[in-house]
């Protein structure tokens, strides 16, 4: 470059930034575009409104309240796209990618609301209600009315949303979006649960310093000492956003896409969710927001869909997987799987995953006796296996009786692999096929549209054996985007808690496709008695409570199948004693507890005790917990 060149750029570069600092210097409110929406309970206030600049162009901003508290305060609203430009930013040469919303004019505010409520196919409560108060603020290009865009906001008792949506447009139904900047901008001493990516450890950091990007979900702590959290929802067509600091604005995030989006109106943007609680716990149990986002379920006959618990096949033989159907028979299990290289090298197009390729492996044989002894069969399929035979591969599975398909090392993150991973689920429910998705992707509410999308990984489960901390994390943060795949285990030796905790993680932890036993084999089992918690417990729920807890610290979760409860509590690496008290049970009734708790006085090598109590809804016990410990309850209703 030469030094001219050099010039001219850094003067481009000082006239830009001039002009950004006259135009925030310069704004004024647009009266007529304001816009307020609350929440059915009121609790939540949402506020639109354009600002008009020092050089007549406009700026879209909003805030959030929460009970009468600022939490998100002025906050830009801005999407950039490579075509369609305005006339003004031609005439400015100003970078095309830049300025498509600088001349948006509101043309209309309309207003609506919904009252209702929907049954999952599955879940962590049975009736899921969607109730909201909306707005939609539609916006043309003052030089070129063919062109316009929505805002859309939405607002429940359970948070917020916005979206950027393009309606049908026959003059311009192409949008190319290369970037998308909301912002997010928190109170001073905000801190906040960052993750580099899906199966990242958590570490608590201040808006400032990232060392990268954050993974979504992203769980705030406020310094009033509140939580929010900021999620994405039905990210079904479109890039991968996560969050980033601002370089220009202090105590703000930023969404940012992994790769740009070729969209065909009508099609709108995820949503952007915006929740708030003033304890922890409520968070949890109003993640349903994520599936209210999401379009009803495209599949009619649901009646396959079957959750349950399902246990690996440590070794890939017929005689093993005898044994593992035997042991899943005698423990409450309704699922095998077996894992990679069934059907030979993984990573490589050359591998055909609908032939075994290894030596004493009755396929047809296993899944036979599986069937007579009422245990299904799961296969796992690597990303080359998925992509290469999809037209023709979970037809196969389906007439082999197959139940599901774990899919391994899927691409995550472009708008190409987005659409593309849709377009699976999709087949898999054409072929009756359920799906556990693998590796560094995570569910965005689209299992209510697809809801034989059972399960994901994108968490750091007992794959890498994280400690106790980083469990009492997770239900805070990767839980709230749904069901995670952690791959419980319980005699594997490199597990860095005690046996009760993790027995109280298949209380904590959803998933309607929860893998127990993982890296176990039922040889290392004894039977012991602590092993009926996991014999009994569902895996799908009529009712979910987070009783107490905070991340990083320790949870108890409690939830109801029917008249009986199963309750959990995991504590850091640090010993604790917390106080259960049981008023969530119905006042009046008796229950038979059955205590699992750690215990070095048990003569098995679990070191697990049982103890029977008889409670009710005044009752309160307190739990002392060892070092990475946990205790398990079940609760039944006493005739």
């Amino acid at each position: 470059m030469t030094n001219c060149n050099r010039l001219i750029k850094r003067t481009v570069a000082v006239m830009a930034s001039l002009l950004v600092l006259a135009n925030v210097v310069g704004q004024s409110i647009i009266d007529s575009t304001k816009t307020m929406i609350t929440s059915p309970d009121k609790n939540y206030v949402v506020t639109f409104y354009q600002k008009q600049n020092a050089d007549g162009t406009r700026t879209m901003f909003y805030t959030l309240n929460y009970k009468q508290q600022p939490v998100i305060t002025e906050s830009v609203l801005d999407i950039q796209l490579d075509n369609n430009l305005s006339e003004r930013a031609m005439a400015l040469k100003v970078d095309k990618h830049v300025k498509w919303c600088e001349n948006l004019q509101v043309k209309a505010i309309k207003y609506s609301s919904k009252d209702t409520a929907w049954k999952p196919v599955y879940g962590e409560r049975s009736v899921i209600k969607d109730n909201y108060n909306a707005v939609t603020v539609e916006l043309v290009k003052d030089d070129n009315p063919i062109y316009w865009m929505h805002v859309e906001l939405r607002v429940y008792n359970e948070g917020a949303a916005l979206r950027y949506f393009f309606p049908e447009n026959i003059k311009g139904t192409y949008y190319r979006v290369v970037a998308e900047n909301t912002t997010f901008t928190l109170p001073e001493g905000t801190n906040a649960w960052h993750a580099s990516w899906a199966q990242a450890p958590y570490n608590l950091l201040p808006l400032n310093d990232w060392p990268d990007e954050s993974e979504r979900p992203l769980t705030l702590q406020l310094p009033n000492g509140w939580y929010a959290c900021l999620a994405e929802a039905q990210m079904v067509d479109y890039a991968r956003t996560k969050f980033k600091l601002s370089k220009e604005t202090k105590n703000t995030i930023v969404t940012s896409m992994y790769t740009p989006a070729d969209l065909i109106s009508p099609v709108g943007t995820p949503w952007r969710v915006m929740m708030v609680a003033e304890k922890p716990g409520d968070l949890v149990t109003n993640n349903d927001l994520l599936l209210n986002l999401n379009d009803p379920s495209k599949i009619q006959d649901v009646s396959w869909i079957k959750p349950g618990k399902i246990m690996r096949v440590m070794t890939q033989t017929t005689k093993d997987a005898f044994e593992n159907i035997d042991f899943a028979t005698k423990h409450g299990l309704q699922y095998i799987l077996f894992d990679w290289k069934w059907y030979g090298p993984a990573f490589t197009f050359t591998s055909d995953a609908t032939k075994v390729a290894i030596p004493d492996f009755d396929l047809p044989g296993i899944i036979k006796y599986g069937k007579e002894k009422g245990i299904g069969v799961w296969l796992y399929c690597n990303l080359q296996g998925v992509y290469a035979q999809s037209d023709s591969l979970f037809r196969v599975y389906r007439d082999w009786g197959v139940k599901g398909v774990k899919f391994g090392f899927v691409q995550a993150g472009s708008h190409r692999w987005t659409t593309w991973l849709e377009e699976m689920f999709k087949k898999c429910a054409e072929n009756r096929m359920m799906v556990n998705v693998h590796d560094d992707w995570r569910p965005t509410g689209e299992q209510r549209t697809w809801p034989n999308l059972m399960t994901a990984e994108g968490i750091r489960g007992n794959e890498e054996m994280p400690d106790a901390t980083h469990n009492t994390v997770l239900p805070f943060t990767r839980y709230m985007a749904g069901a995670g795949d952690y791959t419980i285990c319980y005699y594997d030796k490199r597990i860095k808690t005690t046996q009760a905790h993790q027995l109280a993680l298949a209380a904590i932890y959803y998933s309607p496709i929860q893998t127990l036993y993982w890296y176990d084999k039922p040889a290392y089992s004894n039977d012991e008695p602590e092993l009926e918690f996991w014999d009994k417990i569902p895996v799908s729920w009529d009712e979910t409570k987070v009783l107490q807890g905070k991340p990083g610290e320790f949870i108890t979760t409690a939830r109801r199948k029917g008249d009986d409860w199963f309750v959990g509590t995991i504590t850091n690496n640090d010993a604790r004693t917390v106080q259960l008290a049981f008023d969530f049970l119905p006042k009046g009734k008796k229950y038979t507890a059955v205590i699992y708790s750690d215990d070095d006085t048990v003569q098995t090598k679990t070191k697990v005790g049982l103890q029977k109590k008889v409670v009710t809804a005044t009752t309160v016990l307190e739990v002392k917990l060892k070092p990475s410990g946990g205790q398990a309850i079940r609760l039944t209703p006493i005739k």
